[in-house]
C-alpha cells in the first residue's frame, strides 16, 4: 500500500466485509486495528473509518489483491462464526477482485481446517500460482 487512499481503501473494504452479517465482533475491531496500526493509521482516522462509505479502489497487483482477500478471510474467521452472508460475500469479493474461484475456494478450504484459520503464506501464493498453469 502506497498511498493513504489506498491504505485507507483497504480498510473500508474491510470493515465494511466485517460487517456484512450485521454485526462487529471485537475480535474483528480489534483485528482491524492491528491492520490500521500496520498501515500507520492512526486511531481517530481508524474510528472515523467506520462512519465513511465505502467506495470500491482496483488493487493493481495480484499480490496485494491476494494479501487483501487473505486479510478478509481471516476476519470472517476471527469471530468464531462463520456466517453465510460472509460467505457469500468473500466469494463475490475475490471474483470481483479478479481472484480464480477454484483458488479461493481451496484457500478458504484450507483455512477453515487450519487451526485459528491461519494457512502459511508460501501455501496461500502457491495455490494461486497453480492456476496459472
Amino acid at each position: 500500500m502506497n498511498t493513504e487512499t489506498e491504505k485507507r481503501s483497504l480498510l473500508l473494504e474491510m470493515i465494511a466485509f466485517s460487517t456484512v452479517d450485521g454485526q462487529l465482533h471485537r475480535r474483528e475491531y480489534d483485528f482491524l486495528w492491528l491492520v490500521a496500526q500496520e498501515l500507520n493509521i492512526d486511531l481517530a482516522v481508524f474510528n472515523d473509518l467506520f462512519h465513511q462509505e465505502h467506495s470500491i479502489q482496483i488493487i493493481k497487483s495480484e499480490f496485494q489483491r491476494i494479501q487483501q482477500f487473505y486479510r478478509l478471510a481471516l476476519i470472517m474467521y476471527c469471530d468464531g462464526i462463520l456466517h453465510e452472508k460472509e460467505a457469500k460475500a468473500i466469494q463475490q469479493i475475490a471474483i470481483e477482485m479478479g481472484l480464480n474461484p477454484n483458488a479461493t475456494k481451496r484457500v478458504l478450504d484450507l483455512m477453515k481446517n487450519a487451526p485459528n484459520a491461519i494457512i502459511d503464506p508460501n501455501v496461500l501464493l502457491k495455490v494461486f500460482q497453480e492456476q496459472h498453469n
